[in-house]
């Protein structure tokens, strides 16, 4: 189970982990098991875990006040789920992530967190991380303020085109920022080369 983990280090990072920091990897993280729809958190808790997604799907969404939901973030194996702000500044979050799937994550606490801090691995892994997130985030923005709904679901087809095999319609429709039913028209669509 760990060694998902551990591949996924090693590859965002140039520096060895010696075996003393691979055991402290496996004494921080905690696996955990949330059945299809568990909570792994909801509005108003603070995040207190981060988790690294051994098998399964997540999503990260809100709720609004006609109770539609908007999907932020989906997360698959070697994808992370948890509220990056609320983990960080010890704020209430405003997220529901659910497991999608059946999943097995490793967690990490808070309290914890800094034991890491000082391996050189996993510094760069978290540089790593930010800036694709950071990237990501951007491209995502742009996205949606720039791009129709047959580009946008054309980029997700080529970027994350396992979110389709993994995800219902109505989800990758929230996802996208279109409807249940822009999304079947526009799935419907000869496919531009």
């Amino acid at each position: 189970m760990y060694e998902s983990l551990l591949a996924y280090v090693r590859s965002l990072s140039s520096t060895p982990l010696t075996e003393q920091e691979t055991q402290l990897i496996k004494e921080v993280f905690t696996p955990r098991k949330l059945r299809k729809r568990q909570y792994f958190l909801q509005p108003g808790e603070v995040c207190q875990y981060m988790g690294f997604v051994v098998s399964g799907a997540m999503r990260q969404y809100t709720v609004d006040g006609k109770g539609a939901e908007h999907v932020f973030q989906l997360s698959i194996e070697n994808w992370w789920a948890g509220d990056r702000e609320s983990f960080t500044m010890l704020t209430p979050s405003r997220y529901y992530i659910d497991a999608w799937e059946d999943t097995t994550l490793l967690t990490i606490p808070k309290t914890n967190h800094y034991l890491l801090d000082t391996l050189p691995a996993f510094g760069e892994m978290i540089t790593q991380i930010n800036q694709r997130h950071s990237f990501a985030l951007q491209h995502r923005v742009n996205a949606a303020l720039s791009l129709s709904a047959e580009q946008r679901y054309a980029e997700l087809v080529h970027t994350y085109p396992e979110f389709l095999q993994r995800f219902p319609q109505h989800v990758i429709a929230s996802y996208l920022g279109i409807t249940k039913e822009t999304l079947s028209r526009v799935r419907s669509l000869p496919t531009k080369k």
